[in-house]
C-alpha cells in the first residue's frame, strides 16, 4: 500500500513503476474522496490493475487532518463519501456508462477506457463506528490499527457484516518496537496516533481522561512534536506491538489467532530503500522465529 497523503511522490507514478519491475506482489493506494474524485481513482486504479496483470486493490481513507488541513479541505460528511466512492468506482469498473447524482457526487454518462469488467478490491482503513460498520457492509476488507482497539473495532465491522458471506479480509497495520531505536522512534510518532481517533480507540489503548485532554492540548498548542515528551513506554505498548523480539513474536501470532486476522501490514516510513528493506527483513525473520537473514 502506498499512501496517497499530501503532497507526497504521486501514488500512481510509483505504482505505475513498480508494477513494470514486480511481478507478484499486490500493488495498492490509499487514498481519500476528497483530494480525488472517485472516478479519476477508478480510471488510475484500473491502470495500474491493467499493467499489472490484475494485481491492484485499494484502500480507502475519510481523510485525515494531516492531510486535508494543509489544502484546506474540510472532512465533511465522511460516511457518504466512503459510500459513493465505493459505489461509484464498482460502476466505472464494470464497464458500464454511469450517471450519478449523489450527495458528495455526480457522473455524467461517465465510462472508464481502461479494465472494464474486472472488479478490482475494495478494503477500507477506518477507526470511528459508522465506517467500521459500513466496510463491514460494503466493502471487501478492513485495515485496523490500534492493538487494544482490535476487538472493538471488529465487533463493530461484524455488526455491519452480519449475514454476508463474501470473502471479506481483515488487516492488522502497525509498526513493531523491538529495540531501544524501535521505541524511540514510535514515541515520535504517538501522536499521529492520536489525531482524529475517536474516545473508544483512545480508552481501548490505555489512556485515561486526563490524558486524552493533556495531548490534546499539547497538539493543538504545539502540534504533534509537543506531544513526544510525554509519551510513556507504557502508552506506546497500549497502541502496537512492543517488546523483546520474542514477545513480539508471540503477540502478534496471540493477535492473529484471538482476532482471526487474514494480512498483517508493517507501517513502514524509515527514509531509504535499505533501511526499509532491512526493516523487513528483521520482521520477517523475527516473526518466523528465525534469525536475521539477508
Amino acid at each position: 500500500m502506498v499512501a496517497d497523503e499530501g503532497l507526497m511522490h504521486d501514488v500512481y507514478v510509483v505504482l505505475g513503476l513498480l508494477a513494470e519491475s514486480t511481478s507478484r506482489i499486490k500493488l495498492g493506494a490509499v487514498t481519500n474522496g476528497y483530494t480525488r474524485h472517485p472516478a479519476a481513482t477508478a480510471a488510475a486504479m484500473a491502470t495500474v490493475d491493467d499493467i499489472s496483470g490484475g494485481r491492484a486493490f485499494l484502500t480507502l481513507v475519510a481523510g485525515g487532518t494531516m492531510v486535508l488541513e494543509p489544502l484546506g479541505l474540510s472532512r465533511d460528511k465522511p460516511l457518504s463519501v466512503v459510500c459513493e466512492s465505493v459505489e461509484l468506482m464498482r460502476r466505472l469498473w464494470s464497464g458500464d456508462e454511469v450517471d450519478w447524482n449523489g450527495k458528495r457526487f455526480a457522473l455524467n454518462k461517465a465510462q472508464l477506457a481502461a479494465g472494464r469488467g474486472r472488479q478490482i478490491p475494495i478494503w477500507v482503513a477506518a477507526r470511528g463506528p459508522l465506517l467500521l460498520e459500513l466496510a463491514g457492509e460494503i466493502t471487501d476488507g478492513v485495515v485496523l490499527m490500534g492493538k487494544g482497539d482490535l476487538g472493538d473495532a471488529l465487533e463493530l465491522v461484524d455488526r455491519g457484516k452480519q449475514a454476508r458471506t463474501e470473502e471479506f479480509t481483515r488487516v492488522y497495520l502497525d509498526r513493531l518496537a523491538y529495540t531501544p531505536e524501535m521505541l524511540a522512534e514510535a514515541k515520535t510518532l504517538y501522536s499521529y496516533a492520536l489525531m482524529d481517533s475517536p474516545d473508544r480507540m483512545l480508552r481501548n489503548i490505555g489512556l485515561d481522561h486526563s490524558q486524552i485532554d493533556r495531548l490534546a492540548a499539547a497538539i493543538r498548542d504545539g502540534g504533534p512534536s509537543a506531544v513526544n515528551e510525554l509519551v510513556t513506554d507504557e502508552m506506546v505498548e497500549g497502541y502496537q506491538v512492543v517488546g523483546t523480539r520474542e514477545e513480539c513474536r508471540d503477540t502478534l501470532a496471540g493477535l492473529v489467532e484471538t482476532h482471526g486476522l487474514d494480512v498483517f501490514m508493517i507501517n513502514i516510513i524509515s527514509p531509504g530503500l535499505e533501511a526499509n528493506r532491512g526493516l523487513l527483513e528483521d520482521v520477517l525473520a523475527m516473526a518466523s522465529g528465525e534469525g536475521r537473514s539477508r
